[in-house]
């Protein structure tokens, strides 16, 4: 169907992105696949990952429809604009109509996103994967496309004000190649293999990010490990 919608809404993204001046740098664009269905799996940082996530998948020419959570959708704003660019809604107490609306989604050949940590990790490091993704490229026989973000947490995060200044953040992206998720492998496996190789793009993000914090007030942005002041992993928790 005609998408009248979407294409007018990433427009508007890029143009904001220019106004911001943000510098990105994407890596792996060409994994991702020109045709078919493909579950895109992306570490979470930051309140507009989904908007970066899916700015990946533009070089293929390829629109994401991302799972959030419900209540997105019952915003007055964003929640027509959701269900115009078909994203799905996610009722975290019964997610089962969410799956099965994500894995029709699959086999027509859509490109679905999905953040198996399911909400933004404080410590900005990988929280455990829930198995939903895994599950879901299973069940529809397709790949799994890891991501990695990371400078985004800068623009606005959980905790933080939103700072969406003309502040030339840097803003890197890389994108392994697909993964596959043998039907026959228990599925918390399958997550753990997806959720090493998001974690080796997301160290290969964080050795190639360009900036470093101005002072040890602007260190927040920094997990503990690297040097910076974010709350470790099980203070986040």
């Amino acid at each position: 169907m005609p998408e009248f919608v979407y294409p007018p809404v990433v427009a508007a993204a890029r143009t904001m992105f220019k106004a911001l001046d943000l510098r990105f740098d994407i890596a792996g664009s060409e994994h991702v696949p020109r045709t078919g269905g493909a579950v895109l799996v992306s570490n979470h940082i930051g309140y507009l990952d989904f908007v970066f996530a899916g700015f990946a998948a533009r070089p293929a020419r390829r629109l994401v429809r991302f799972m959030a959570k419900e209540s997105v959708f019952r915003h007055r704003v964003s929640g027509p604009l959701m269900r115009a660019m078909k994203h799905i809604p996610v009722d975290r107490a019964q997610g089962e109509a969410a799956f099965r609306h994500g894995l029709k989604a699959l086999k027509d050949g859509e490109i679905v996103g999905i953040f198996p940590e399911a909400t933004i990790s404080e410590s900005f490091t990988l929280k455990k994967f829930k198995s939903g993704a895994a599950r879901m490229a299973q069940q529809a026989q397709v790949p799994m496309l890891p991501v990695a973000l990371w400078g985004t947490q800068r623009l606005w995060t959980k905790g933080r004000k939103r700072d969406l200044g003309r502040n030339h953040f840097p803003i890197t992206i890389r994108i392994g190649s697909p993964m596959t998720a043998d039907p026959d492998e228990p599925a918390a496996t399958v997550s753990d293999r997806l959720r090493e190789r998001v974690q080796e793009l997301l160290d290969a993000a964080q050795r190639a990010y360009p900036a470093t914090p101005r002072n040890a007030e602007d260190a927040w942005w920094l997990p503990a490990h690297l040097g910076g002041t974010a709350p470790p992993p099980a203070h986040a928790l």
